[in-house]
């Protein structure tokens, strides 16, 4: 299956100390064929484009994403602040891009985007990783 966007460049930094990662998409969608409904295959295109990038991240992982034109630099990028995956949806996305887009006349959905994806793991239960041949050989299941 063909995606909706097309990826120009990945750049991705692993923050170890804070169990972090940074991840830089730099993307351009794909305009819509003739015939159908262009915000309808905006949200299907930005929804695929999120699906893309969290695609490795758990879904208790924290997410914060910053999206902005390459070549319009100079405004303030849209933030979406950090939530966990699970809380993020197609309607949170397009509820921040409904809001650019009648408060910035200048930002281009359609244009290249640079979009940064800051994603913060967070320990659940106990915060220990055990793997299943771990539990096995050290006989714990058995105690």
């Amino acid at each position: 299956m063909a995606h909706r966007f097309e990826i120009d460049d990945t750049i991705g930094r692993q923050y170890r100390r804070y169990n972090a990662v940074g991840t830089q998409l730099t993307v351009r969608l794909l305009p819509a064929a003739d015939k159908i409904d262009p915000v309808g295959h905006f949200l299907d295109s930005v929804n695929e484009l999120f699906e893309y990038a969290l695609q490795d991240m758990s879904e208790s992982d924290m997410v914060g994403i910053t999206i902005q034109n390459q070549l319009n630099q100079n405004d303030k990028p849209i933030g979406i602040s950090f939530r966990r995956k699970d809380q993020l949806s197609g309607e949170v996305i397009w509820s921040v891009f409904k809001k650019v887009s009648q408060s910035n006349a200048r930002f281009n959905a359609l244009g290249t985007l640079v979009v940064t994806v800051h994603s913060v793991r967070i320990p659940v239960g106990y915060g220990k990783h055990l793997s299943l041949s771990w539990l096995i050989s050290s006989r714990v299941l058995w105690r």
